[in-house]
């Protein structure tokens, strides 16, 4: 038996099945929207995290270089001199790509440290720009290695704020 769908009795429950389904589906483009959003968010946070890690490992590389030469030369009044500290690192991050100049650097693929010998300064590209905010307006982050004679010191060349926090 076949149901008559021209009847007036089930035209509006057909009209009420569509405004369901239309409805339904409004409601998860939104949440899929606000889903893609807090995904991005969140990525930018971990980008963050892996910045500060490898920024908290270098420092500690050079810390412990630092140690290390003055147990080595405890009578000797020689400053070290300063070297890239991702060759103290017992493993690079897959992500360096090696020292380079400041104008090269610029050119590399996001999401990547460099180190300037000329500079003696590390540098970051961000992989998602959008959340760095640079002094100068630039889109590379760069620290500068100081400290000698002493521990070496890693510090930012200017201000630099990601996600509204202060990257340093």
């Amino acid at each position: 038996m076949a149901i008559d769908r021209s009847s007036p009795l089930s035209a509006p429950l057909w009209r009420w099945r569509a405004l369901e389904w239309a409805l339904l589906a409004m409601v998860i483009a939104v949440l899929a929207l606000l889903f893609l959003r807090q995904m991005r968010v969140v990525q930018a946070q971990a980008e963050l995290a892996t910045i500060q890690s490898t920024l908290g490992a270098l420092r500690t590389a050079l810390v412990v270089d630092h140690l290390r030469q003055s147990i080595a030369n405890a009578n000797s009044a020689a400053a070290p001199g300063v070297t890239n500290p991702f060759e103290l690192l017992q493993r690079r991050p897959t992500n360096y790509l090696g020292e380079m100049t400041a104008g090269h650097a610029r050119e590399a693929a996001p999401g990547n440290w460099v180190f300037d010998p000329d500079c003696v300064c590390v540098g970051y590209l961000p992989l998602h720009d959008q959340w760095f905010e640079a002094a100068d307006g630039g889109t590379l982050a760069w620290f500068r290695i100081t400290g000698a004679p002493g521990p070496l010191q890693i510090t930012a060349k200017q201000r630099y704020v990601w996600q509204g926090n202060l990257l340093d």
